[in-house]
């Protein structure tokens, strides 16, 4: 009997510290808007629902690798046991991953994935998925206009230090494969940053000029730097060009004509399945894996494609923007032209 009282005494003081336990929230950048209003946001919300006791800390590194590491190592020497690492550079956190495991630290990979070596869990989306949906969607478009075979496209990539963009890449490949146009050029963009993307098309139109029919862009970003180029270049109509993220400019550009399509994927969905696998590895349980990635466990959610023909349910009626935040000033006569607003 001494020892059962023992043991459940041994058992609750095990269950309070991981009821009290520190968690750590590491993103990679500022380019993007998503990690300080959707992504953190999602996963310190879902957190308060399972472990409201637990410690959050947030970090973000700005796009900078050696901040990161410094980040990591704080985390860690605050007694995070788990950390929810997107990684800066996909590669140089293979050492992170390592680093953590070998104080039993949990290193959930997010968004981006670190192939070199295996972390205990990675949630995203199927980004290899997004990049051939993105693809496919702009060629489809193309063939509906009429863009006669062997035209011309330009593919701007993200990051070449982020898995996460390999994958996007690899996926636009695919897409791009057997659609009967040829790729002009391509480039991979330092730090996702829109205005090196804007930079490099506005090199390409000088370049390619009107044989350039579509571009398929990475992420929200590249494109709506892709789109600035074209502008300033005076190109009217644009052509069409992809995204990814559905950020709120790049809804705007849908909505007036002036970027085709982007990918719907509400960060929150990814962040509270990471919430969700970090208050499992704080139980000692390990989480189920519905799919393998790099070796490693993996959650991947599949996204919508958003075009003007579909932006108002995908975006509107499932509520992930609302119309006050998207449909302000100049692009109020596009929103009532595509029914969002009456």
């Amino acid at each position: 009997m001494m020892v059962s009282v023992a043991a459940a005494a041994m058992f609750a003081g095990s269950a309070l510290a991981q009821e009290k336990a520190t968690v750590a929230f590491l993103m990679p950048d500022q380019a993007s808007t998503r990690y300080e209003t959707h992504d953190y946001p999602g996963f310190k919300a879902e957190m308060a629902k399972l472990c409201a006791s637990c410690t959050v800390i947030y970090q973000n590194a700005n796009g900078d690798t050696a901040l990161q590491q410094q980040q990591f190592n704080s985390v860690i020497a605050q007694g995070a046991k788990v950390i929810v690492l997107d990684p800066v550079d996909s590669s140089a956190a293979a050492a992170l991953v390592e680093l953590a495991q070998s104080q039993d630290v949990k290193v959930i990979a997010y968004d981006r994935p670190i192939p070199k070596k295996k972390a205990d869990y990675y949630v995203s989306f199927d980004n290899a998925g997004i990049g051939e949906a993105i693809a496919k969607s702009l060629v489809q478009h193309l063939k509906a206009k009429g863009v006669p075979q062997g035209s011309g496209i330009l593919e701007i990539n993200g990051s070449p230090t982020d898995a996460a963009a390999g994958l996007i890449r690899d996926g636009v490949h695919k897409g791009l494969k057997d659609s009967g146009y040829k790729t002009l050029a391509e480039f991979d963009t330092p730090e996702w940053a829109p205005p090196k993307a804007q930079e490099w098309a506005a090199g390409q139109i000088t370049r390619f000029g009107a044989d350039i029919k579509g571009v398929v862009a990475a992420n929200d970003g590249t494109g709506g730097g892709a789109i600035a180029a074209f502008k300033a270049a005076g190109v009217n109509p644009v052509p069409p060009v992809t995204g990814n993220d559905a950020t709120i400019a790049a809804l705007q550009l849908i909505i007036s004509g002036d970027q085709y399509n982007t990918i719907s994927k509400p960060s929150e969905i990814v962040a509270a399945a990471a919430a969700k696998v970090t208050v499992q590895f704080l139980k000692g349980k390990k989480p189920e894996a519905k799919t393998v990635l790099y070796d490693t466990p993996s959650q991947l959610f599949i996204p919508a494609v958003v075009t003007a023909e579909n932006i108002k349910a995908e975006i509107f009626d499932k509520k992930i923007q609302t119309p006050a935040e998207v449909c302000t000033g100049e692009y109020a006569v596009g929103c009532k032209k595509l029914g969002i607003t009456q």
